[in-house]
């Protein structure tokens, strides 16, 4: 995967959101990825695909314009040596961010009047983003079960906005043990610990999980887990 740094997004996009050494741990991590091509040129050229033995570049449906206004796909869709993805409905990075500008400052939800109790659902994960079906935590999911004798690493949190942080931290958890297991908080747990006092989660169960799941130091994850944990739940995590 070629990640563009800082400048080249500056140059032909605008300010990132995340800075370019957070972007290219995240994607570093993200299990379907084998490798990673640093500044990699905002302008897709056939020189870069041969330099790393790469047969065809990938892309959403979108069309992507650099600053100039040209396709920036241009010279490896006429080599023939490009193909189309579909994107994810209702996820992206857009929709994200949205979600953050959306976001109200402590104190003015009480204005608003969104949001009376820690039970109620956040503005921002109420609507139905995407249907989160057995065959979509399937795609994640590796199926592994710890072996025997392995040992098995637990953590919990409710990992809204999956960051750089968070892969470090699941990072240091496989160096502890063969397997991972990671423990998604439902909302209403997420609500109650909040002391900012901001309308969060911005993202829902299931969105925060398979986000989580993604991850390549995390072989497994448990759907609302509790925030204080027994002998007897961390037992049947095995």
């Amino acid at each position: 995967v070629g990640v563009h740094s800082d400048a080249e997004i500056a140059r032909h996009k605008g300010p990132t959101v995340m800075n370019e050494k957070e972007r290219y741990a995240m994607v570093r991590a993200c299990k379907w990825v084998d490798e990673v091509v640093e500044d990699a040129p905002y302008t897709t050229e056939l020189a870069m695909l041969d330099q790393y033995n790469i047969d065809f570049c990938v892309h959403g449906e979108d069309m992507s314009i650099d600053a100039t206004g040209v396709d920036s796909y241009h010279a490896v869709k006429a080599a023939g040596r490009f193909r189309y993805i579909k994107r994810t409905d209702s996820v992206s990075t857009t929709s994200l961010v949205e979600r953050l500008l959306h976001l109200p400052q402590a104190g003015e939800h009480k204005d608003l009047g969104h949001i009376k109790s820690t039970t109620e659902r956040s503005p921002y994960t109420s609507k139905i983003h995407y249907v989160p079906t057995t065959r979509m935590i399937t795609l994640f999911s590796d199926g592994r079960i710890p072996n025997p004798g392995d040992t098995v690493v637990y953590i919990d949190g409710a990992f809204d906005l999956f960051h750089a942080g968070h892969v470090e931290a699941l990072r240091q958890c496989k160096q502890l043990g063969q397997f991972v297991i990671a423990g998604i908080y439902e909302e209403d747990v997420v609500r109650r610990l909040n002391k900012s006092q901001l309308e969060i989660p911005l993202q829902t169960l299931h969105e925060r999980a398979l986000t989580v799941l993604q991850c390549r130091y995390v072989d497994e994850v448990v759907f609302g887990a509790p925030f204080a944990l027994t002998g007897e739940y961390l037992r049947a995590l095995k």
